[in-house]
């Protein structure tokens, strides 16, 4: 709820009341710190919200951007520190998590066991099949090593974390060339090395291209997205995915903390080199030694009182990469008057397996290729490359019995293209929905209504850069204490009691409180030495 507190003095204040936010309130408040989150919009959750947006449609619940669960079940030790159970969070696996549909009518099944998985390969090709399995070797000797790292503040030694690391790398040492191939070659190479049948190839370039690039240097680490899936599986909140933010928020408020919804922050007020608090562009201030901002890092910086942050560190957050191939998802959510249906898939695959409750990727190696290459030219691609899913299939609360709501992720679209959004945004959700007829049973003639949001839409919701949901792009170059960019990913800032604690730091994108829980230890560690 929102509160107009006459509390005016905090230990921590947090900008932005997104689940990272929401984390580092949360694990302060545990240790008995006075803490305030201030949130620009209506409710808590920022990229994790879930509502009912299309007018025409009352009872069709949207998720205009966050669905799947995967990466909190990475990093499930935060939903059980916080209690976030106790508090009304419920969630289920989605199995299969991912099925890859190609235009033919064959269909690939990315199951959470790897052995099913390999199945499905086998299908087309025997071959690859057996390929897969060895590189599922190399994938989890990659997340062996980086996992433990994604639960570590990488601007300490972390000696046991390092020692394990090293064992494990030794253990495993003739696989290291396989790694080093696959960290600095592209995810394309990597299928084209080891895999021979169209299907197979299209099917590996479809899930990483939601990572970003399937062409680019480093982008072989976008596999991580196949171990986690074979290892955590697929999640969804049950109720949407608004209801894990509630939970987070009352757990925060159960622990003394307050909300403050509605409130824009006009300035992160800093004096001689120490935080003072912040004040709302409404006028209103409120002060603290110590503000963490679970924003994107570039409009955190840019709201501290002029002068404090040195020009080098301002310019060089300016020009950290976000989107920066020029294309970023676009995001249309359709409410159905019926359900749709893949009969032509279901029948040809003849397994009775209900594609209806997964995630379905479509587009080939040549689609996925051709929309990356069309953003860069601010054209809108031309062959159809995306992600659908049907969240009221596995859970039926959220459309009304009978229907439908899809969750539509075209995520290579451009971020500025030549025409303009605005004068796009509804021909492009056209064209879109156009694609899927020739997949997809049941969403032709019975559109209800539609919810389209694109990069700029993105950017003025959310107060991200050029549409970027995972504020910093991921890259090898972009991570640990390098991102968003040398001189920022520590555990200090020039402005001594300012910290970041989004999406736009360590571990990075992706929904789980990773980055709150980093700036909650972090200023913790400050607060006992500034006493």
């Amino acid at each position: 709820m929102n509160q107009t507190t006459a509390n005016t003095d905090f230990d921590v204040i947090v900008v932005g009341g997104g689940t990272n936010g929401l984390s580092a309130g949360c694990y302060l408040g545990m240790e008995g710190k006075k803490v305030l989150i201030v949130e620009a919009l209506d409710k808590v959750g920022g990229m994790a919200s879930s509502g009912y947006l299309i007018p025409e449609a009352p009872q069709h619940l949207v998720h205009p951007c966050a669905l799947d669960m995967m990466s909190m079940r990475v990093h499930a030790h935060v939903p059980a520190e916080l209690e976030l159970e106790r508090h009304g969070l419920k969630w289920v696996e989605v199995a299969p998590g991912y099925v890859y549909l190609h235009p033919d009518g064959t269909s690939l099944i990315f199951w959470r066991d790897r052995e099913k998985t390999a199945a499905e390969i086998r299908r087309f090709s025997p071959k690859d099949a057996e390929a897969f399995l060895e590189f599922m070797k190399v994938i989890d000797l990659f997340l062996d090593i980086a996992l433990p790292m994604m639960r570590v503040d990488p601007a300490k030694f972390n000696l046991g974390v390092k020692l394990k690391m090293a064992a494990t790398a030794i253990k495993h040492k003739a696989l290291k060339p396989e790694l080093m191939a696959l960290m600095t070659g592209s995810a394309r190479a990597a299928a084209r090395e080891r895999f021979e049948h169209p299907v197979t190839i299209s099917a590996m370039c479809a899930l990483t291209g939601l990572a970003g690039d399937i062409t680019a240097d480093g982008g072989g680490i976008y596999y991580a997205l196949l171990g986690f899936l074979h290892h955590y599986g697929v999640g969804r909140v049950i109720g949407g995915m608004q209801q894990l933010s509630n939970a987070m928020q009352a757990r925060f408020e159960e622990l003394g903390g307050q909300v403050l919804l509605s409130a824009s922050v006009s300035e992160i007020v800093a004096a001689d080199g120490k935080i003072k608090g912040v004040k709302l562009a409404d006028g209103r201030a409120f002060s603290a030694p110590v503000v963490i901002a679970g924003c994107h890092p570039k409009p955190a910086l840019d709201m501290v009182t002029a002068g404090q942050i040195p020009h080098y560190l301002l310019t060089r957050m300016a020009m950290a990469p976000a989107n920066a191939k020029g294309s970023g998802p676009l995001k249309v959510d359709v409410a159905l008057s019926g359900q749709i249906s893949v009969p032509r898939y279901e029948a040809l695959r003849g397994d009775g397996i209900d594609l209806r409750k997964t995630v379905m990727l479509i587009g080939t190696e040549e689609a996925v290729l051709e929309n990356f290459a069309a953003c860069a030219r601010g054209e809108v691609p031309k062959l159809p490359y995306i992600t659908v899913a049907a969240p009221s299939g596995p859970d039926p609360s959220q459309a009304p019995a009978g229907q439908d709501v899809l969750y539509i992720y075209p995520p290579v679209m451009p971020t500025n293209p030549n025409e303009g959004w605005d004068a796009l945004r509804d021909k492009v959700a056209d064209q879109v929905l156009e694609q899927l007829y020739a997949y997809i049973d049941g969403i032709e003639g019975k559109v209800i209504g539609r919810h389209i949001e694109a990069a700029p839409d993105f950017t003025r919701r959310l107060n991200t850069v050029n549409g970027c949901v995972v504020h910093i792009d991921t890259t090898s170059m972009r991570s640990a204490t390098m991102r968003p960019a040398h001189g920022l990913g520590g555990d200090t800032l020039p402005v001594a009691g300012l910290y970041l604690g989004s999406a736009g730091i360590h571990p990075g994108g992706g929904v789980n409180g990773m980055a709150g829980k980093l700036a909650a230890k972090r200023v913790s560690a400050y607060l006992k030495k500034a006493k």
